[in-house]
């Protein structure tokens, strides 16, 4: 028997006390528990996800399949110009929160779209949304978000930074990870984290090169700021699942971090956690072993941080499978019988289903043998869990599957190419060929793309077709100057994904010029704004520690300059009623950093290092689809239907040469208990599905790309739908934002209107 098969046999033994009493704790407090897990219902979006269930369920009061078509805008809050086209808006009662002008927090209310304050200069928020929480007696309301790498609290009613909060007003989230906090550059999650009864449950985004920080997910006070409780997802000796790495592999290893949505069953007190995988992603030389609690749905006890069971969907991971969509808590009808379920989608196109207590899959998983890992000191596991339910994606990238609309001289490229490359669903990365790993790196189902009516046991997913090409090359050791190999690297990275806006050149187009820009800009800046983006231009999370190096070297600076000069100031006058700025003051000790760059003394590790960039270069590999929605019934693990998404401007005006997919990446949805399901698409795309059979009841066009997750509340028993809409639109859609008519960049707010 397997060590790993022998782990699941045994993994819930020493939990089953806690199991038990969570399971029935409901009974003895006389909790409601509705299928979702929630108490009650609610008519505001008050959690990133709308709950801490991160359903994106709400209960309409007015809007059902047969009017949904008369939605027309009510307001909107117009806001140009910064890095906040991600950003999810919450609503609590009559109060909107959201960001805009200049990286300003703002509350407006939800009737007009009125200021009521407006908290400036939080360059360096996370840029997904926020927490908010309130007391029982209502007297206490605050928002919790996280600021370079800092966990802050404002009052939500006068928008004033609460300095009572942690040591100063802030936490600094780089204490804590067993590590030298001096050592961590990248911490701060990009979601806001999950709010349950007093307590902040927060991931990280440590990065995903070598050495990068680990993914301990932690529970803080959201009063004092106190770290309440931390579990260790790579665990340290003495701790369930230590086994599973070499013995000093928590003094070295990072990530194996939950970087997207943490869900909570409210009623029973159990957090589900996504986990991600370990660093780094595409060579595991240095972390042999099944590793976890990289790639696993764990559960554990809100309270207490303690593992309650947890599934291993991806064993020692080297395709960067990460965990990142939400998990969706349903109720599920199998054998006759109600079973409170949760479901996880993956990247790689699976859908996994557990009974929400036990963790005993609901739908058979099998071990499947795969390829043996060719690398030098790498030992690639055996066998990887397949779910038997219906894949949602294709796994390999063959000529037949190309896409046929690519130009005849690029498809005969990519014969040549496929001659010589590896397809196929787990295929280890090489140095001596191309894997062209189908989905790749951004998936399949990623943050944001599933959503749940927990009531009927039905799952809803965006997904999308995106390769990932990799090659695997030798590190060099670290120096000032570029090696060949690190400037192909870098010169490929430029032309994926800086060229389109930054010139061929680097001389500047849609985007400012960049020659030089190493030497104008501190590491710790230039890093900042690749990875969390500004203005209109994405971050680049994927993007790993040594390519971000390469990169800064290649445009002229020095990455061992690690001083933090702080972020720069707003120029822009801000107007209207701004109550503070700027968040607390940090220390500027608590930003000064110098990561962690070799192996600790004294500790065994293979003599080379190996990497490869993100292979991100071909969305249109396939042929269409690229990009649907999928309605899951989990009841007898069925499509229930499915429908495609979004607009490709080249395609659909006809040049199919120039076909490119209509991501879902960055996309959502909203579950009406009305059973209209509302979904983003790529080119500005809004619709309405009936829930039932998929039929579009309604779609509109928006004038700016949306990023970022609806939202949806009720007022004076009026339904509003929020569309963040503040992004620019690529290259391969149309630019709406130039017809008549077109709205500003903003927070589009649609209601029923009056007319037939």
């Amino acid at each position: 028997m397997r060590l790993y098969s022998l782990i699941s046999i045994i993994n819930n033994i020493p939990a089953r006390i806690s199991i038990l009493f969570i399971a029935v704790m409901p009974a003895f407090l006389n909790v409601g528990c509705n299928s979702g897990g929630s108490a009650h219902v609610q008519a505001s979006w008050p959690h990133y996800g709308g709950s801490p269930e991160q359903s994106r369920y709400f209960h309409a009061a007015e809007i059902t399949k047969d009017n949904v078509h008369r939605m027309k805008v009510a307001w909107m809050y117009p806001s140009e110009g910064n890095d906040f086209y991600f950003f999810n808006p919450i609503i609590v009662d009559s109060v909107m929160y959201v960001l805009g002008k200049n990286s300003s927090l703002i509350a407006l209310n939800v009737a007009t779209g009125k200021e009521i304050w407006i908290h400036t200069k939080l360059r360096g928020i996370t840029r997904r949304g926020l927490n908010y929480w309130e007391s029982k007696d209502k007297k206490d309301k605050r928002l919790l978000f996280t600021l370079n790498h800092t966990l802050q609290a404002i009052d939500a009613v006068t928008g004033k930074s609460i300095m009572s909060f942690g040591k100063d007003g802030y936490v600094d989230l780089r204490e804590g990870l067993d590590r030298d906090p001096t050592s961590i550059t990248r911490i701060q999650s990009m979601m806001p984290g999950v709010i349950y009864d007093t307590l902040l449950i927060i991931g990280s985004a440590p990065g995903e090169g070598y050495f990068s920080a680990p993914g301990h997910v932690r529970a803080y006070n959201v009063m004092t700021g106190k770290l309440e409780w931390t579990f260790h997802t790579i665990p340290h000796p003495g701790e369930y699942g230590y086994d599973t790495w070499p013995k000093d592999a928590y003094k070295y290893v990072g990530g194996a971090n939950v970087w997207s949505e943490i869900t909570v069953d409210t009623a029973r007190g159990i957090a589900y956690l996504p986990v991600g995988s370990p660093t780094y992603d595409y060579y595991g030389a240095d972390r042999l072993g099944a590793n976890l609690f990289g790639n696993c749905l764990v559960a554990l006890n809100a309270r207490t941080g303690e593992r309650l069971w947890h599934y291993q969907i991806v064993h020692h991971d080297l395709w960067d499978y990460d965990l990142a969509s939400a998990p969706q808590l349903l109720t599920v009808r199998r054998d006759g019988k109600s079973i409170d379920a949760v479901a996880v989608a993956t990247k790689h196109g699976f859908v996994f289903v557990f009974d929400r207590v036990t963790g005993e899959p609901l739908f058979p998983v099998e071990e499947r043998p795969f390829p043996k890992s060719e690398m030098p000191g790498e030992q690639s596991w055996p066998t990887q869990p397949i779910s038997t339910l219906p894949d949602f994606t294709r796994h390999e990238v063959t000529k037949e599957t190309l896409n046929p609309y690519l130009p005849d001289s690029v498809k005969q490229q990519w014969y040549k190419r496929l001659e010589t490359a590896k397809s196929g669903l787990f295929v280890p990365p090489s140095d001596k060929y191309e894997t062209i790993m189908m989905p790749g790196a951004l998936g399949g189902a990623n943050y944001g793309n599933t959503a749940a009516d927990p009531k009927n046991g039905i799952m809803y997913i965006l997904t999308q077709e995106y390769a990932s090409i990799y090659k695997l090359e030798k590190v060099a050791p670290p120096k000032i100057d570029l090696s060949e190999n690190q400037i192909k690297r870098v010169k490929s990275l430029y032309s994926s994904s800086c060229q389109t806006c930054h010139g061929e050149n680097m001389q500047g187009g849609a985007a400012p010029s960049l020659v030089g820009v190493g030497e104008r800009l501190f590491w710790s800046d230039f890093r900042n704004t690749v990875v969390n983006g500004k203005g209109p231009m994405p971050g680049f999370v994927h993007i790993d520690e040594e390519t971000l190096r390469a990169l800064y070297l290649y445009l002229g600076g020095n990455p061992r300059s690690f001083a933090f000069r702080g972020w720069p100031q707003v120029t822009t006058k801000i107007t209207g009623p701004v109550v503070d700025s700027g968040g607390v003051e940090i220390r500027p000790d608590a930003q000064r950093a110098q990561a962690m760059m070799d192996y600790p003394p004294g500790v065994e590790h293979p003599a080379d290092r190996y990497t490869t960039d993100y292979g991100l270069d071909w969305m249109g590999l396939l042929s269409p689809p690229w990009s649907k929605i999928l309605a899951y019934d989990l009841n007898n693990g069925t499509i229930k239907w499915q429908q495609p998404v979004g607009e490709d401007s080249a395609f659909v005006q006809g040049d199919k040469t120039k076909g490119a997919p209509s991501g879902t990446l960055r996309k959502g949805m909203i579950v009406t208990s009305t059973g209209v399901v509302f979904a983003t698409a790529k080119g500005g795309k809004l619709y309405a599905f009936d829930a039932d059979n998929g039929k579009i009841l309604w779609e509109t066009t928006l004038s700016h790309e949306s990023n970022a997750q609806p939202s949806m509340y009720t007022f004076k028993g009026k339904d509003y739908l929020v569309i963040n809409a503040t992004g620019n639109f690529g290259p391969d859609s149309y630019n709406h934002s130039k017809k008549e008519g077109a709205l500003p960049k903003g927070y589009v707010v649609y209601s029923l209107s009056n007319d037939e």
